[in-house]
């Protein structure tokens, strides 16, 4: 046998035959398997794309669950913030009836609480998108003032964080003798 020719039994064409194992083709059997391979090809694309779609069903109704879950702890976070707004209110209000004998600072108490009143009902009246419309709108009207209350925000942020955290120890004795007199 030379090196070149294919024993006897082995397929022509090693790509329509799928038990092919030679490296060579016979013409006469190249446009049945191109044909066949071709339709399988489209089974794989219309099979992946079936998948593709499943899929992306899928990831919508996970997103739009996520999407309920959260918005119901929005609202749950959202009337707690608002009952504690009223509590705070009411909590106010107390104490202005306590001091009976000064009518201008009981006024003022009374004003406090009545202010209050009104943000927890506007707290619970708004959307969260109301809330987060009206902060665009107010960081376009006035970014200086956002930028210096985030800086005054990062300010706090940071010594509340330094203080949080643990003295060094020192290498004498306790930590605590540092601030003994």
């Amino acid at each position: 046998m030379a090196g070149n020719e294919l024993p006897q039994g082995t397929p022509a064409d090693p790509i329509a035959d799928p038990h092919r194992e030679g490296p060579h083709a016979a013409p006469h059997d190249a446009p049945h398997t191109a044909a066949e391979e071709r339709a399988q090809w489209r089974a794989l694309q219309g099979d992946v794309e079936g998948l593709a779609d499943v899929a992306a069903e899928r990831g919508r109704g996970l997103l739009d669950a996520a999407r309920l879950q959260a918005q119901s702890y929005v609202e749950q976070r959202k009337s707690d913030a608002a009952q504690s707004v009223h509590d705070l209110a009411q909590t106010i209000r107390n104490s202005g009836r306590d001091l009976g004998d000064k009518p201008n600072v009981r006024a003022f108490f009374d004003s406090a609480a009545d202010g209050l009143e009104q943000l927890g009902s506007s707290i619970e009246r708004r959307s969260l998108g109301e809330f987060y419309s009206e902060a665009e709108a107010f960081a376009r009207r006035a970014p200086v003032a956002v930028a210096v209350g985030t800086f005054v925000a990062g300010l706090i942020a940071a010594r509340f964080i330094k203080s949080s955290s643990l003295p060094p120890e020192a290498p004498d004795g306790d930590a605590r003798d540092s601030f003994r007199a």
